[in-house]
């Protein structure tokens, strides 16, 4: 293939190896076919502030890829404010048997995400142009999600107020943040308490990552 994302290829698939994961090449030359229509579309619909190809790789690709391991019994995923569908699509390119269902308020992401949708020939995600909390949970493709899943919420309290409906009995709550967010946990709404924190090592990224884990107290 070619394209923007071309002389970086090797620096992905030592990123996929790196995180132990083990993908066929078809799969990806999918995330970096997903990546030039993320870079494609950014010119006009601002979906992401990265532009620097390199980056997209690390920050984008690889940051999405390192929660796989932290999935494995997720079947249903809802992806909350996902904007140019991270880490949504690239979780549904990679696990084709598992269900995603972006949930996106901004048409113009919104738009995006379904046009990934058609141009990657991703039969097993979909995405609802709506608020959270004007979604039921029993209506979306596959049933109850028994997984909820945000890189882009502002603070926990706000993601489990208004996502937590969503999730199955059973289920959790996914938050990928940067630095571990102390003061944020401290502040859980009632009902619902932190079961886990994953420190992530995304390659070539440089940066602090955590994936904390939410589910109902008790």
């Amino acid at each position: 293939m070619s394209g923007r994302l071309q002389p970086y290829a090797a620096q992905l698939a030592d990123g996929v190896a790196a995180l132990g994961l083990a993908l066929p090449q078809a799969t990806v030359d999918r995330l970096l076919a997903f990546g030039e229509l993320l870079l494609k579309w950014n010119k006009v619909y601002n979906l992401t502030a990265i532009r620097n190809p390199q980056e997209l790789i690390t920050h984008h690709l690889l940051d999405s890829l390192a929660v796989l391991p932290h999935l494995a019994g997720v079947c249903r995923l809802a992806d909350i404010g996902s904007g140019g569908g991270l880490p949504g699509v690239v979780l549904a390119i990679v696990r084709p048997g598992l269900v995603v269902s972006s949930i996106e308020t901004v048409g113009k992401k919104a738009s995006f995400q379904q046009q990934a949708r058609i141009e990657l020939g991703l039969g097993n995600f979909s995405v609802l142009n709506k608020r959270v909390e004007q979604v039921q949970p029993d209506a979306l493709p596959g049933g109850v999600p028994d997984g909820v899943i945000s890189r882009a919420f502002s603070s926990l309290a706000d993601f489990v107020a208004l996502s937590g409906h969503l999730v199955a009995e059973g289920g959790a709550l996914y938050a990928m943040k940067g630095v571990n967010p102390v003061d944020e946990i401290a502040a859980l709404p009632a009902g619902w308490a932190l079961a886990a924190t994953h420190a992530l090592n995304v390659p070539g990224l440089g940066a602090e990552r955590h994936l904390l884990v939410i589910r109902r107290a008790g």
